[in-house]
């Protein structure tokens, strides 16, 4: 087992006992991801897949105050915005390494256990989701708040939002809705749900236990969690009933022709939101929900790149959503086109032209 681990090591690696234990360790980014540290966790899972006395892998987040209390707050959105307008090649590099990551996660031969108390948004859903075990806590914040910025539900999104029941999927991905961790059950996005004053303890005696095999560390994990569903807090008749609708234009006209606080508020936030991606996302979802993960997450690695090369720079609807929440903070981003009723079907369109072909896709390699 590893001895102190100084602060500017991102992603803390240890073997304790027989099980394979990562700590993030960006507490004042959130633990955000960078490409230094998509690197870090893929190498070491890629260690750990062929290393005989690991048995299981268990992933948490440091929190400002000490372990526990935030898992990934996502993707480093600063970078993204400052390699967009640099013309970095290392943009590129992050999403194609971070969606690689994200399906050797939900193809890892050994048990993952995420622990995902705090914040757990984009990325670190991204690096969640696919866990055969999601353990979620009081404290739990989890979303996919991409439209929000000019983006879109990204590392899987796609796959794992299209799969929760009815058009929740729609509903998630279009609003950006932050759920608790018993409304993430209650999504089918969380498997178990623990107080998050057992957590220190949980993990300390994943060195102590015996363990025979992967199974029975993911056994020994679930036997600490509670998994009684609690009633959803959205109308889900109502989500279904609108969400359905064919395109966005009818999603906001069936909105603001009904007559409840919920509908009025969904339709409130969805006028914030980039109209374009609105779109897009749309499209995202049904498409995905016939695809297999490694196709949905080319299909994503196609859109990542329209989101900051169809318009470069600063013309980017990322890049301006970036710039209006996290560098000037104005919270006053200019979307091109301003409203959802003057995008064009042409523009959605680009979003799903591949740049590759099948034989030069970043991506081509996943199964």
């Amino acid at each position: 087992m590893n001895a102190t681990v100084s602060e500017d090591i991102h992603v803390k690696a240890e073997i304790r006992g027989r099980v394979g234990c990562i700590t993030l360790n960006r507490p004042k980014a959130l633990n955000a991801l960078s490409l230094a540290m998509i690197r870090d966790i893929t190498q070491t899972l890629l260690a750990w897949k062929d290393d005989h006395t690991v048995l299981a892998v268990v992933v948490r987040g440091m929190g400002k105050e000490g372990p526990f209390g935030a898992f990934c707050a996502g993707g480093d959105i600063r970078f993204f915005h400052q390699a967009a307008l640099a013309g970095n090649p290392e943009l590129d590099d992050f999403f194609t390494e971070e969606y690689a990551l994200n399906h050797l996660v939900h193809t890892y031969p050994k048990p993952y256990i995420a622990l995902m108390d705090g914040i757990v948004m984009g990325g670190g859903m991204g690096i969640s989701q696919g866990a055969s075990l999601r353990i979620v806590t009081e404290r739990s914040k989890l979303a996919m708040p991409e439209t929000n910025i000019g983006l879109f539900p990204d590392v899987g999104g796609g796959y794992f939002l299209s799969r929760c029941r009815g058009h929740l999927g729609e509903y998630l991905a279009l609003t950006g809705l932050v759920l608790s961790g018993q409304d993430a059950m209650a999504a089918g996005l969380a498997d178990g749900y623990i107080d998050s004053g057992r957590l220190p303890g949980l993990w300390t005696s994943l060195e102590k236990t015996p363990f025979e095999n992967g199974a029975s560390v993911e056994r020994w994990c679930a036997s600490h969690l509670s998994t009684a569903a609690t009633p959803v807090p959205w109308p889900a008749k109502e989500v279904d009933r609108v969400f359905s609708q064919p395109d966005m234009q009818h999603v906001m006209g069936t909105l603001e022709n009904t007559d409840s606080d919920w509908a009025r508020s969904t339709a409130a936030t969805l006028r914030q939101r980039s109209p374009l991606m609105l779109h897009v996302v749309l499209e995202q979802i049904r498409r995905a929900r016939g695809m297999g993960l490694a196709d949905d997450l080319r299909m994503e690695r196609d859109m990542v790149y329209r989101c900051f090369h169809l318009r470069p720079g600063a013309a980017s609807e990322t890049v301006e959503g970036i710039r209006a929440l996290a560098v000037d903070k104005d919270h006053a981003p200019k979307w091109n086109p301003s409203r959802i009723e003057d995008v064009k079907p042409a523009n959605v369109a680009a979003f799903f032209e591949s740049p590759w072909t099948a034989d030069t896709h970043p991506l081509k390699a996943l199964g």
